[in-house]
């Protein structure tokens, strides 16, 4: 996986740049050096610095641990663009282009390409029945016992587009088994989003407390680690909780939040759900 200080070594080495002229104003030279080797995860307020040192948008981070579907960085990096901007019908036709299929290798690549196209079946509108085939393929390409990132987001994805078919018992079953010992591995940026995805199952299931409670958790965890990805999308989600109670003011107090985190981070949110 590509980690968020692999990304800002890279693009520093790209501009040929060195750690102690990156890191010159902003922080110690020893720190950036330990946030390249994903040693240190830097607060919001570093890495927008950091980023506007190196010129890049936070656009470019936003999946910090993005998930690979082959060895082509390019070809990575514009997977990633369509997700983070929501654009799913360009999404679908990348991933079914010949170059794109060609370019998958491994099993673990698969995985991340089903994974992929579940998602933008679902998105864009095609038969929820497709798009439960491709996240039960990708399920199933689990290597070993152990679940891993990918597996959990495959997990909850499913369980999230059952939970819209209705069918709460399945969709609460995979919910509690992808977010089983989520902490046994530590913090990742992808695991906030597991979080976030069952707190919408929750949510489609009109389990509000139990909602709240996963979305509260979920912020809680991403702060305690001084991240900030999926943090406009926490609040947007408790505005929509909101909603559906009819608690107007919550509703706009998140909205509040999610707006200046969205302007912040360049996180993007859903319009509706």
């Amino acid at each position: 996986m590509v980690s968020l200080g692999s990304t800002l070594r890279k693009c520093r080495q790209q501009r040929s740049l060195t750690q102690q002229r990156v890191a010159a104003g902003i922080c110690a030279q020893s720190m950036l050096s330990a946030i390249e080797h994903d040693q240190y995860v830097p607060n919001a307020h570093l890495l927008v610095r950091l980023c506007q040192r190196l010129d890049i948008s936070l656009d470019r981070l936003s999946l910090v641990d993005g998930l690979t579907i082959s060895t082509d960085d390019q070809l990575n990096d514009c997977l990633q663009r369509y997700c983070n901007a929501h654009q799913y019908v360009q999404l679908k036709a990348y991933l079914q282009r010949p170059a794109t299929l060609n370019a998958v290798k491994t099993a673990t690549q698969t995985q991340a390409y089903y994974y992929y196209l579940g998602i933008a079946a679902f998105q864009t509108g095609e038969s929820s029945a497709t798009a439960i085939q491709d996240l039960r393929f990708a399920i199933q390409m689990t290597e070993g016992k152990q679940l891993t990132v990918l597996t959990r987001l495959a997990t909850v994805s499913l369980a999230v587009v059952l939970a819209k078919r209705g069918q709460s018992r399945q969709a609460l079953a995979l919910t509690h088994q992808a977010l089983a010992h989520i902490t046994d591995g530590g913090f990742s940026a992808n695991l906030s989003v597991v979080d976030y995805l069952a707190a919408l199952v929750f949510t489609e299931l009109a389990d509000y407390p139990a909602a709240t409670a996963q979305v509260m958790t979920t912020i809680t965890v991403i702060t305690d680690h001084q991240a900030s990805y999926m943090l406009a999308n926490c609040y947007r989600l408790l505005a929509e909780i909101a909603a559906r109670q009819g608690n107007d003011g919550s509703r706009l107090t998140a909205l509040q939040k999610q707006h200046f985190l969205s302007e912040l981070f360049h996180e993007k949110v859903p319009e509706k759900f």
